[in-house]
């Protein structure tokens, strides 16, 4: 059987510009979905899959990140001398969390683009898999979605792409997976990725979304796009972005790649009409605060009393 993955990139360097002027001063990451900032359902989601080595690679304005995981024993003991336990316990505990995954940062460099930061965390590696997973992506899962690509790692020894059926007149969102073979359970071969076809173009029903498990040769295909760039660029010739996908693609046309269709529910934050959907299905499941907002809605949707405002006393 192939090794259990123990490595993880988070790849948390991008502007966030879709969500401006949210993200001016407020990392896209540390936005919250219910109690947590996003990249905190990914950091747990994966210390639950059993990773014990996670990578987040950053840029300039992201230190929020770091300060929410870092240990803050000044605040645990002022709390607990006020007597709220609970909040020392949550602050404590997530920076336990942390320290399960051995959370380290690394300074992305290099071209623009999300196999950039892949590359820059690649030289520790070695020859093992590794997860990448994005950090404005919440699953909603019995089991984690990482784990269930683990699962399909181990079953296959090849490269894994997270994968969701989508409905074919939004293909144009996605990079679509051409399916070579359905092996059962999810699990399909593929040969390619066509990114964000014509619905008429379409090579399958499905959506590769935020997950992958890539092996070093992807991390070689990687290297030969980066090289090529800085060539294209010193001759002054147009150059592109660096993307991961674009190195599954060349992988996938002469080696083996497989899709695992997720069993869960993907909730994505990086646009704002996403991030309100990702807010209320967090909040309609929780059990204190599902009842508020199911009030709430139903007051809005019908007539409101003489002399009161909703949410308040007239």
């Amino acid at each position: 059987m192939s090794p259990t993955i123990r490595r993880a990139v988070i790849p948390a360097a991008g502007l966030g510009s879709r969500l401006l002027p949210l993200t001016k001063a407020i990392p896209k990451e540390m936005l919250p979905v219910g109690d947590k900032p996003v990249v905190e359902h990914t950091v747990r989601e994966l210390v639950n899959s059993g990773i014990t080595d996670i990578t987040i690679v950053v840029s300039g304005g992201k230190s929020l990140i770091q300060d929410h995981f870092r240990p803050n024993p000044a605040l645990v003991e002022q709390l607990r001398s006020d007597g709220r336990t609970a909040y020392a316990d949550a602050v404590e505990e997530v920076a336990e969390l942390a320290l399960r995954g051995h959370i380290t940062y690394l300074d992305q460099h290099g071209p623009y683009g999300n196999g950039t930061p892949v590359l820059n965390a690649a030289r520790s590696f070695g020859d093992e898999p590794v997860l990448v997973l994005w950090p404005d992506d919440v699953f909603v899962a019995e089991v984690p979605r990482a784990q269930q690509l683990v699962r399909a790692y181990e079953q296959t020894g090849c490269p894994v792409l997270a994968l969701l059926p989508m409905d074919p007149a939004e293909s144009q969102r996605y990079g679509v997976p051409v399916v070579k073979e359905d092996l059962g359970d999810g699990q399909l071969r593929i040969t390619g990725l066509v990114e964000k076809p014509h619905p008429d173009k379409a090579p399958s029903a499905y959506a590769a979304i935020g997950g992958y498990v890539i092996t070093p040769g992807i991390v070689d295909e990687l290297r030969e796009q980066t090289r090529r760039w800085h060539e294209a660029a010193r001759k002054g010739r147009p150059v592109g972005e660096i993307y991961l996908t674009d190195a599954i693609n060349a992988y996938a046309a002469g080696r083996a790649v497989y899709g695992q269709v997720i069993q869960g529910t993907w909730y994505d934050t990086g646009n704002p009409a996403d991030y309100l959907v990702a807010q209320v299905a967090h909040a309609l499941a929780h059990p204190e605060y599902g009842p508020v907002l199911r009030d709430l809605v139903r007051r809005l949707d019908g007539p409101a009393p003489t002399g009161h405002t909703v949410g308040g006393e007239s």
